[in-house]
């Protein structure tokens, strides 16, 4: 065995027509890719005589006139375009403002309410309880001028249900004693 040749590294001869690998040897040297052609500058090959780009010129020239003869003067083509928003829409981060009860609440009259209910004018009783609710809800918002305008048509609405329902009272009373002292007679 020679020392020299491994065992692990085939051998490499590429003087003959083939490689141990079954590979064929690389195609001869063509002086030009296209045969029949004269060879072309900016290949590997030195420039012709004759066959260069003509010089150009360097730098920019001026510029065409405005409105010029080749395409003569030419309105701007307003209606080609599509229509562009007359404003602009930006949008602003969402801001939570949070309130806290208020420290001193307002009077929200919810037991006036329950007694002119029960007592006195149940259509107004009602509408003053819901007033009153209002209230109670503003209050705990902390929406001052809300709970202010609550409060005051509960009361409102609690005072005129109390008036109604002392008339009618009266007016009860007073016939009923009428009608007393009619059939006594």
């Amino acid at each position: 065995m020679d020392p020299s040749k491994s065992s692990t590294a085939p051998e490499m001869n590429y003087g003959g027509e083939k490689s141990p690998m079954g590979q064929m040897p690389p195609p001869a040297y063509l002086a030009s890719p296209y045969p029949g052609y004269p060879p072309q500058a900016g290949m590997g090959y030195p420039p012709q005589p004759g066959m260069a780009y003509p010089p150009q010129p360097q730098g920019f020239g001026p510029p065409p006139a405005y409105g010029n003869q080749a395409y003569g003067h030419q309105p701007h083509p307003m209606n080609e375009y599509p229509a562009q928003p007359s404003s602009v829409t930006v949008h602003q981060p969402v801001v939570y403002v949070t309130r806290s009860p208020l420290a001193q609440p307002v009077t929200d009259y919810m037991c006036y309410s329950v007694f002119t209910l029960m007592c006195c004018c149940l259509p107004l009783g009602i509408a003053a309880l819901i007033y009153s609710i209002s209230t109670r809800e503003a209050n705990h918002a902390g929406d001052q001028l809300a709970a202010e305008r609550s409060s005051r048509l509960a009361r409102t609405l609690n005072h005129v249900g109390l008036g109604i329902g002392l008339a009618f009272t009266i007016l009860m009373a007073v016939y009923l004693v009428v009608m007393a002292s009619v059939i006594a007679n």
